[in-house]
Parts: C-alpha cells; structure tokens; sequence
C-alpha cells in the first residue's frame, strides 16, 4: 500500500476529528470494539496528543461474543477512557430477542442496537465502566449527546455509501437522506441549528484494505477474533454470536491479512456476508439507519 496514500487518510480522519471536537457540544464517539472503530479510537489519540478529550459508548447487546467484553475492558483500563455501555434493558429483561425466538433478526437490531442507542444518546440508562472494579455503575440521567462520531465506512454495506462526514439527524436521530448538506472540495457544514443531532464519519473513505495495512502500520491491538486461531478460520466482521460467522482463512496476522486481501481471495465475497441479518435484508438495514442504527 502507497505510504501517502495511508497518509492522506490518516490527515483527513485526524482532522474530521479536530473539527468535530471544535464545532459540537456534548460530543461522544462508538466504539463497537470491532477493527474500523477501533483505529478510530487510534485516531482519536493520535489527534489529540495521546488522551481521548469525549467519552465513549458501547451498546452491549449482551450477546456479543465474551472476547470481544474483555478486549473493551481491558483497553478501557489501559488508557483510561470514559467508557459508556446502553443496554435496552426492557427488551432482554422480557427475552424479546432472536435468540431467546420472540423476534427476527432484523427487529432483533432494532430492538437491541436501534432503541438502546436511541436511549443511550439520549441520556437514558447510561452505565460507566469502573476503572477500579471492572464493574458497570448505574449513571444518572445526563444530557444527550448531540454530536456523535461513528466509524462506518461507504464501502462496507449499501446505505453507508449515502452518508456525508458531517450528517445532520432529524427527530429521535431519525436520518432523512434528502436533507444531507453537499460536501464539495474538502469543505464540510459543521454549523448546525442548536439541538441538532450529528453522526460524524470519519472513516468514510477508507477501505477495508486500508484498515488493515494501518493496523499493520500502527501496530494496533485488536480482538483475535479476526485471526486464525489454528481451525483455518476467522471474523472478517464482528457482531453479536447467534449472527456472526467466520470465514474460510489461514491469515493470523494483519500482514497476511491484507496480503489475503490484495490477492481477492474476498472479491467476490461482501465483507459483511457473515452476518446473518445482512443475508435477510430486503431494504430493512436502510430503514434501520434511517431510524438511527449505525
């Protein structure tokens, strides 16, 4: 991979990030603990000098797979962010979910990613990480957040290539295609009406395979999930256990990833395509974002 091309994606990103911080109050950044938010994160301290200056959130289903719990926790404590986790605690407490068979796996999101965020954002049923305990505190109701940094990117699935690096939301995060301000020549709209919800990306213009050879360059510690542990498989997209599946790959380092990648072993192959409710989505995942899923 060309060094400035790397580079060029990197300056773009630091800077999104900057302008955010500078333009929106009560700012927060997700963090699903996979790959692509998690060179966000990376961004994010790099950007601004080691520390990360805005809390995290996490919306923890309660069925992501365990390994993926214990890299948040421990990175959290390692770096010492302000890590909160939204539940829809509704929904699980009266099992209204796709694995307990209440539901399918498309309202399954909705109820546990959509709602909880929705919830989340809004200030309701925030819990914070105790850096001391390891154990999640209840948190007051707070103030909603009203600029948030998510890191999709346009190449990953369908309805994320209509996005804008500034994204204004409706009511309730609602996100209305037909009212995205035009981004021409690097210049962004960062000046919104007081109020307004914004999902800032990042990431947009990057690839999968540039996530990967900036991992590789940077050296950044991810969930071994995406690595071949010795079966000859591995994550190529991570999410909640009952959805997710490997693929067929012998790569265990990010160097064989994206030299796996640059031979199009996956040209073919939706980098999404183990994640089962992608395979049952008939136009829903776009109804999902445009009720405020990530």
């Amino acid at each position: 991979m060309n060094a400035d091309h790397l580079r060029r994606l990197e300056n773009r990103s630091i800077h999104l990030l900057r302008e955010a911080y500078a333009c929106l109050p009560n700012l927060a950044m997700l963090w699903s603990i996979g790959k692509d938010s998690t060179v966000m994160l990376h961004l994010a301290r790099k950007a601004f000098f080691g520390r990360v200056p805005f809390p995290l959130v996490h919306i923890d289903t309660s069925f992501k797979i365990p390994e993926m719990i214990a890299h948040r926790d421990r990175v959290a404590k390692d770096w010492g962010l302000r890590l909160i986790v939204g539940s829809n605690a509704a929904a699980l407490s009266e099992k209204r979910t796709f694995p307990d068979g209440a539901v399918d796996r498309l309202t399954c999101c909705g109820l546990l990613k959509t709602q909880a965020l929705t919830e989340t954002l809004n200030g309701r049923g925030r819990r914070l990480l105790n850096l001391e305990t390891g154990a999640l505190d209840c948190e007051p109701d707070g103030e909603p957040f009203t600029g948030v940094i998510a890191g999709i990117r346009a190449d990953e699935e369908g309805t994320r290539s209509k996005e804008r690096y500034f994204s204004p939301r409706g009511v309730g995060n609602n996100w209305e295609l037909g009212d995205q301000p035009p981004e021409f020549w690097n210049q962004y709209k960062t000046d919104f009406a007081p109020g307004t919800h914004v999902r800032v990306h990042p990431l947009l213009d990057w690839r999968e395979l540039d996530v990967w050879d900036y991992i590789d360059r940077e050296n950044i510690a991810t969930v071994g999930l995406y690595y071949d542990q010795g079966d000859g498989k591995r994550y190529r997209s991570l999410g909640c256990w009952p959805c997710t599946f490997p693929v067929e790959s012998t790569a265990k380092t990010p160097a064989e990833i994206v030299a796996e990648l640059k031979t199009g072993t996956f040209r073919d192959v939706a980098e999404r395509s183990g994640r089962a409710q992608d395979q049952e989505d008939r136009g829903t995942l776009e109804s999902l974002r445009r009720e405020g899923y990530m």
